[in-house]
């Protein structure tokens, strides 16, 4: 099990706990690929301009289904605006660094990757229904997905740490996370379904690799002291 590498201050901010994270953090790796992906989109025609989405791998259903398989995991970097771009980041940036922390590297990249492609494919599947029905295909684009993996991931993670995590708590993340889905249903123009696959598969995702870490690193450790 990962524990945090200094002791908990309830009195550090957020940012000088990042500035005493030395070593490489794949949560602030990500929000880079984020923030680099979004420049580049911007300088060559914009991020909401749809041609230059599509041109970047914004998800498309017809496109998809042609065999255009890629953009399922390039539209997870892709965003619409600034604001957009934000939104999510600030809640990456966050909420990341805690599963990161307590999880390890390679389980958040998992989560946040693996959640945010079962979300959109998730989402393309059920794209694919509704155009079945007469419904027009949509443009889709945003790391929401993977950040509701994350979300729901800390959900789990928070139950295996009884309920807190420094000063984040269960009923706190479960009150966010309801609020989350309910405003993104009452609004236009999100990718709910995104948003339900990937917090899913990030409440499974957890269920499944936390209790395995922590088994192999507890063997680890027995074969080390002996």
């Amino acid at each position: 099990m990962n524990t945090p590498r200094y002791e908990y201050d309830p009195n550090e901010d957020f940012v000088e706990r990042l500035r005493r994270n030395h070593r490489l953090s794949m949560n602030l790796l990500m929000v880079l690929v984020n923030l680099i992906v979004f420049v580049l989109v911007t300088v060559t025609g914009g991020s909401q301009n749809y041609e230059n989405m599509m041109r970047w791998g914004a998800g498309y259903a017809p496109a998809i289904h042609s065999g255009e398989y890629y953009r399922l995991i390039t539209s997870m970097f892709l965003h619409f605006g600034i604001d957009h771009l934000m939104s999510n980041m600030v809640l990456l940036l966050f909420l990341g660094d805690y599963l990161e922390r307590y999880a390890g590297k390679a389980v958040y990249l998992l989560i946040y990757l693996g959640g945010g492609l079962l979300g959109n494919l998730y989402s393309y599947q059920h794209e694919l229904k509704e155009i079945a029905d007469g419904a027009s295909p949509v443009i889709s684009a945003g790391a929401s997905g993977a950040i509701f993996a994350v979300v729901g991931a800390m959900i789990v993670l928070l139950i295996f740490h009884r309920g807190r995590l420094e000063d984040l708590s269960i009923r706190r993340m479960g009150f966010m996370a309801l609020c989350s889905l309910l405003v993104g249903f009452q609004s236009s123009n999100v990718d709910n379904q995104a948003h339900l696959g990937g917090f899913f598969a990030g409440i499974v995702g957890m269920a499944i690799l936390y209790p395995m870490v922590f088994t192999v690193r507890k063997l680890f450790r027995k074969r080390t002291r002996r």
